[in-house]
């Protein structure tokens, strides 16, 4: 298995140079050269089997000869193994044909930890092989930051720098990236907002001198292993709900549009998706994008559901590289203009296909405030506004027909605030963080200035 950039001008890389490297060279995102289909006997097999095994099963194709059967199985049960729930992501019913996937049994309570978990064992598994050292910078609009720092502290061979945007995250999401003793992880609060975090994390990769100089690796959803390990659970909630015989919908709350390109994954991989709906707060880029094929940023305004506060969705070039019928240069035409003016118009051929594979939705702060509320008194389940976001939006594209899942994001505890104005009740953090708020933290303050941020972490690395 070999990985293309979407600019169709870097390097060619296997599963672990892509891994690796995280943002190619030219700009663009590494993809797999061709997507493997699973047979539906295959598929089928995988009902009722662990998380760990369907997460074997499913990715193994993407891997190459990266890693052996032995190791890549190893890697997954120690990626796993601090998981909170047995099923790892089970699905509750809340309605008829309606459901939730839980995935916020992670150790940082959030969907980050399925893929984030799975990146340490496999960087530690590599750069151990190699003998190598990076160094790790992500951007966070909450949750990745949070689910990085606990995959990567503490290792020998990376140090991890995570921006997040100052005083735009939830308390609980701050902490989780604050507290952390272990010496090689740092977190940023960066003056700005999240697309100011992802802007200069991705002028740091384009500054190859400063690149090669720190061994930069990326770990954001810009990097392709992140998004392989999101597919897995695609496989466990359909099979659970019938497929390959019944075909299942899903809807997924997204800002970087990473979680619901796993989806499409999925789907080419042979897994039977009738819909792929985007759920959208109110900052709506992506729902505005799917009604008018025109890009266009309009500003963030800060919300109750943090984690989609995103106007610029990196994960959104995977997409147009596909619908572009893998044209490197027309999206490179395309992001160039989004970077110059802040918008791009999609050909009307490559906005039909979108239109095939995705529906699309928004909820206001108030329609997620009255979801929380609601589906509490029905069923005594909470939502964090991420997953009610998602609830809302999944009703309005309901078929009776069809098992329509919503990927539940975070813990509710993540979000007292919110949940505790819905329904009048403050959810607990789970026992293992119970004194997430007597933890000293530990922060940089930093101006959105990329030489600053440079000499920063220059500066870390060498104490």
């Amino acid at each position: 298995m070999k990985y293309v950039s979407t600019r169709g001008q870097a390097p060619i890389l296997t599963f672990e140079e892509a891994m690796l490297t995280g943002l190619a060279r030219d700009g663009g995102l590494y993809v797999p050269e061709t997507i493997p289909v699973m047979p539906k006997a295959e598929i089928a097999a995988l009902a009722g089997l662990p998380y760990e095994e369907v997460a074997f099963r499913v990715m193994r194709p993407f891997i190459g000869d990266t890693f052996t059967d032995s190791e890549f199985q190893d890697i997954i049960a120690r990626a796993y193994a601090g998981f909170a729930h047995p099923a790892r992501a089970p699905l509750v019913q809340i309605a008829p044909n309606q459901f939730v996937l839980e995935l916020f049994h992670g150790p940082t309570l959030a969907f980050k930890d399925f893929a984030m978990q799975l990146i340490g064992q496999l960087f530690e598994e590599a750069l151990k092989r190699r003998g190598d050292r990076v160094t790790i910078v992500g951007a966070t609009s909450g949750d990745t930051g949070a689910a990085a720092i606990e995959a990567f502290k503490g290792l020998d061979a990376v140090d991890v720098f995570i921006l997040y945007p100052h005083g735009r995250v939830s308390e609980v999401q701050r902490r989780q990236m604050t507290t952390p003793p272990d010496s090689n992880v740092h977190a940023i609060a960066l003056d700005g907002d999240f697309d100011d975090c992802q802007a200069r994390l991705k002028d740091m990769f384009n500054d190859f001198d400063f690149r090669d100089r720190v061994k930069l690796a990326g770990v954001n959803s810009i990097n392709w292993a992140r998004v392989l390990a999101q597919v897995v659970y695609y496989f466990t909630a359909a099979t659970t709900l019938g497929a390959p015989d019944r075909k299942v919908s899903f809807t997924v709350p997204t800002g970087n549009f990473g979680d619901i390109f796993a989806g499409y994954v999925a789907k080419r991989m042979g897994l039977p998706i009738e819909r792929l709906v985007i759920a959208t707060n109110q900052n709506d880029i992506l729902h505005r994008t799917f009604q008018t094929g025109a890009y266009s940023k309009a500003g963030v305004t800060p919300s109750i559901s943090p984690s989609m506060d995103i106007q610029v969705s990196s994960n959104f070039e995977r997409i147009l590289f596909d619908v572009y019928d893998r044209d490197g240069a027309a999206v490179a035409q395309q992001m160039d203009a989004l970077s110059a003016t802040g918008s791009f118009t999609i050909s009307q051929g490559a906005f039909d296909r979108l239109r095939e594979l995705f529906d699309s939705g928004r909820a206001s702060e108030d329609d997620t405030l009255a979801t929380i509320a609601q589906v509490f008194a029905a069923t005594g389940e909470v939502l964090c506004p991420h997953s009610a976001v998602g609830v809302k939006v999944a009703a309005e594209h309901a078929d009776p027909a069809v098992p329509m899942i919503t990927l539940a994001t975070a813990h509710p505890a993540k979000f007292p605030d919110a949940v505790a104005d819905a329904t009048g009740l403050r959810p607990p953090l789970p026992i293992q963080m119970a004194d997430l708020y007597e933890r000293s933290e530990r922060v940089e303050e930093a101006a959105n200035d990329l030489s600053a941020l440079q000499a920063l972490i220059e500066r870390k690395i060498a104490t």
